[in-house]
């Protein structure tokens, strides 16, 4: 048998010098046919465009010609170190020569390209029809930056060249010296910023495959050798073991932080979002890691003894394999089986999910998963019940959402004792935790009038063929309000079922229903009311309105939008849906004048005709919001409210729509409410002017609603009579400047409620702080000094590690404070989030697995 390097391993490095194997071109020969084993996987699984992609994606990168997708003018980098062309490649380059003319050949690069390394699930297990594709592209940390920019171009256009064949392609421009320096990138769409480091260098090397270009060092270098990785890689490169040309060193592990647990298990939890089955495994992976801490034995060493043992490939390379026996052995450890059943499931759906067990592609797989099975004994129903997940509904969905993130949330707390422990700070820079946590805030937190979205990718259809609304009055057995059933109305389908949801208003159900996938055109709309106004064609109105107004999914909102004040970008206002003025007028004569069809104050009688208003909204963190509001005075109410969401300066909704459903006069009143809403909304939003104050008639009653930089507020007025006062005018009020303000006015146009927010300000060798809390009261603190990063990262771990309150929810230390910078530009003061100080950032640190 050969010796192989991790023999080393047992040896002290300081007892001896430590020398590459002397097998070691066999245990090269052993590595290339284990890569080419891996992309026959790879290759085998995908679609056909997948393929094409994937193999031609050196070419496009080893030469630089205008008929190549991704064609950049200019001085592009090209050429991929020790890149042959295959069969199918030379034939694509050779019908491209004949293409161009007739030419002979085309022009590579100067092997400026150091390496193409896909990473992820690609090759293992967990891949399937549509995984996309993570590919580091690796390059010279000398490459002069206006021509790295070039290459990122370059890139990109190839994503888009791919994304029009459906695949997803991520390219991840890499330096050579990336895991050598510090880690300072912010989060970016797929890049997880600050937030992993060395551990992501961990997922790289467990699960990359070689697409083209040199070999990695560090999966030949013995193990162990801790602080002296560096040195001894070094020596193989000087005494001519190892040659520049064929071998690319991104580095080893002398040592991972403490700090990089917390920032990676946030990142986790942030991709759970989207991919949670996996989030859960790769989340316990990092309260796994940290539990060996400081002695943690990493995947990427299990894989490279197993590497360097095994004759052949089995699922003990795989790294989803090797991270679900890591994970199981954890949990068996600390007697966790109610974590360890369900990181199994987890596991089952990730590798079953969007595959054909039947086709040959995955015949491999098929056995690997019945090995799986047999060792965990699971019945048949469990099987079962797990493979008609394109069917679940949402009674299945709602208990595996709930059983997700339980478990996501214990390790994360898991991870924060283990922080408190070793005493450290995050290393996760101030912009990427407050992007990370706030996405996970809005995701995740359910507070009251939100409505909650249950289905993270779990089942591709939860919509019902029956939905109904019941109503149960005050002073019943039953809370009063409304309740949401998934059945008809009769007797035999209601006597036992239990409801989905309840809500003291109908709008809401509504709502959740459409935005959960719930209430579709093809859903049947049934509904027993007996308090209320209510019927079942506008309750059918209203759910079509809402179906075309708000789509069910939107755009994902930027890293920009995560950093400021959240804002209204699509705001539905729906009048009388519960209670309606106009529906009693069925046999009344209706009198009025010119003077008198003011529906806030309507006829002889000064009636106001709106009964309710409810509001929904979608802002720019992607959440959705639902309000009601009901009585003589649901305008003044519902304008507070949806003013209170939008700070001064703030961008104006994308999109304001008003629905009314009442019996009569419901095109005036729509107008009428239109006009109002959004007056009021310029006039909250407006820049540069003193206070306004706006005067509204409601019924019998005339009310001031006062517009200042931090709110609005109402003040009801003295009766005057109509013909004295328009019911819609509004007046400038200047409000006296007091001398030598405490808080620029600045930091007013950016309050924002329901968050803490800290402006920093230079004065000088100090700085002076201004601290919005949820409620826009201001405290003020001059000439501080010290570290405002310090200051920042002590404030985040309070909120971050503070214990449930009473009443509080399990995901509030996720809506951690905002801060940002005032600074001044041409005389003019402006607020920017705030940046750490420290320097240099290299490209976006790539997310591996998806």
């Amino acid at each position: 048998m050969i010796t192989l390097l991790t023999r080393f391993e047992s040896v002290s490095v300081h007892q001896r010098p430590v020398h590459l194997h002397e097998n070691f071109h066999q245990l090269l020969a052993r590595c290339d046919q284990f890569n080419e084993q891996k992309q026959a996987h790879a290759l085998a699984v995908m679609s056909r465009y997948g393929q094409q992609v994937f193999q031609l994606l050196p070419v496009l990168l080893h030469y630089h010609h205008p008929l190549l997708p991704g064609f950049v003018p200019g001085d592009v980098p090209a050429g991929v170190c020790q890149f042959l062309p295959n069969a199918r490649q030379q034939e694509f380059i050779d019908d491209l020569c004949q293409a161009a003319n007739g030419h002979q050949g085309l022009e590579s690069g100067h092997n400026e390209i150091f390496g193409v390394y896909c990473m992820g699930s690609t090759s293992s297990i967990g891949q399937s029809l549509d995984s996309d594709l993570d590919v580091w592209v690796c390059y010279s940390h000398t490459m002069a930056p206006e021509r790295v920019a070039w290459l990122q171009q370059k890139c990109l256009l190839i994503s888009q060249w791919a994304a029009q064949r459906q695949v997803e392609l991520n390219l991840f421009l890499i330096p050579d010296n990336k895991f050598r320096t510090d880690n300072e990138e912010s989060v970016a769409g797929e890049s997880c910023g600050s937030a992993q480091h060395l551990l992501l260098l961990d997922e790289f090397y467990r699960s990359h495959l070689v697409i083209a270009g040199k070999r990695l060092v560090w999966m030949f270098a013995p193990g162990q050798l801790g602080p002296r990785y560096d040195s001894f890689v070094a020596e193989q490169f000087a005494n001519g073991t190892l040659n520049h040309d064929e071998w690319l060193d991104l580095g080893g592990f002398a040592r991972i932080p403490a700090e990089e647990y917390f920032g990676s298990a946030l990142w986790q939890l942030y991709k759970s979002i989207d991919s949670p089955y996996k989030a859960v495994l790769k989340t316990i992976l990092m309260e796994a890691y940290s539990h060996e801490y400081p002695d943690t034995q990493l995947l990427c060493r299990d894989l490279k003894g197993h590497l360097q043992d095994a004759d052949r490939l089995d699922e003990r390379q795989d790294h989803y394999m090797l991270m679900l026996e890591k994970v199981t052995g954890y949990l068996k450890s600390i007697d966790d089986e109610k974590r360890l059943d369900l990181v199994r499931r987890c596991f089952y759906l990730k590798i079953s999910q969007g595959v054909d067990l039947s086709q040959a592609r995955y015949a491999r797989r098929r056995e690997q998963i019945k090995r799986l099975i047999a060792a965990w004994e699971w019945p048949a129903d469990k099987v079962a019940l797990l493979n008609n997940r394109d069917h679940w509904k949402v009674e299945q969905v709602r208990l595996a959402y709930k059983e997700l993130l339980e478990a996501l949330m214990h390790s994360y707390r898991n991870l924060i004792q283990f922080a408190q422990r070793n005493r450290i700070s995050e290393s996760i820079n101030p912009e990427d935790i407050g992007i990370l946590s706030r996405k996970l805030y809005a995701a995740f937190e359910n507070l009251p009038g939100k409505v909650q979205l249950i289905n993270l990718g779990i089942a591709p259809d939860l919509s019902e063929l029956n939905i109904s609304l019941v109503q149960v009055p005050e002073e019943r057995l039953h809370d009063a309000g409304w309740y949401l059933y998934k059945q008809g109305l009769t007797a035999t389908e209601l006597i036992g079922r239990k409801p989905l949801e309840h809500s003291r208003y109908a709008s809401k159900l509504v709502a959740w229903a459409h935005f959960n996938g719930l209430l579709t055109r093809n859903t049947e709309l049934q509904l027993f009311n007996q308090d209320t106004d209510v019927n079942l064609q506008h309750l059918q109105e209203f759910a079509g309105d809402l179906a075309r107004f708000f789509p069910v999914r939107a755009p994902a909102p930027s890293n920009l939008a995560l950093s400021r004040p959240c804002e209204v970008r699509e705001l539905g206002i729906f009048l009388n849906l519960e209670q309606d003025p106009t529906a009693q007028w069925r046999s009344r004569a209706i009198e009025f004048t010119t003077k008198t069809s003011d529906p806030f104050s309507f006829g002889q009688q000064r009636e106001n005709l709106v009964g309710s208003i409810d509001v929904l909204y979608r802002n720019s963190w992607d959440e959705i919001r639902s309000l009601h509001f009901s009585g003589p005075a649901a305008i003044l109410e519902a304008l507070t409210a949806i003013l209170g969401k939008m700070h001064q300066g703030a961008t104006p909704p994308e999109s304001v729509q008003i629905f009314c459903y009442s019996l009569n006069f419901r095109s005036l009143i729509r107008t009428r409410f239109e006009l109002l809403v959004k007056e009021c909304i310029s006039l909250r939003l407006a820049r540069d002017q003193g206070s306004t104050v706006k005067t509204v008639r409601l019924g019998t009653e005339e009310h001031s609603i006062f517009f200042e930089r931090r709110g609005v507020s109402v003040q009801k007025q003295a009766v005057v009579e109509p013909e004295l006062r328009s019911s819609s005018s509004h007046s400038s009020l200047k409000l006296d400047q007091q001398i030598g303000k405490p808080v620029p006015d600045i930091v007013d146009v950016y309050a924002s409620e329901g968050l803490m927010q800290f402006f920093f300000e230079d004065s000088g060798d100090d700085y002076n702080l201004y601290i919005l809390d949820e409620a826009n009261r201001v405290e003020v603190y001059r000439q501080v000094s010290g570290s405002k990063d310090e200051l920042i990262q002590s404030i985040n771990r309070f909120y971050a590690s503070n214990q449930q309150g009473a009443g509080q929810s399990r995901f509030a230390h996720f809506n951690l404070p905002q801060y940002y910078e005032i600074v001044e530009e041409q005389g003019l003061q402006k607020v920017l989030p705030f940046k750490t100080n420290k320097e240099g950032r290299d490209e976006a640190c790539p997310f591996g697995e998806r």
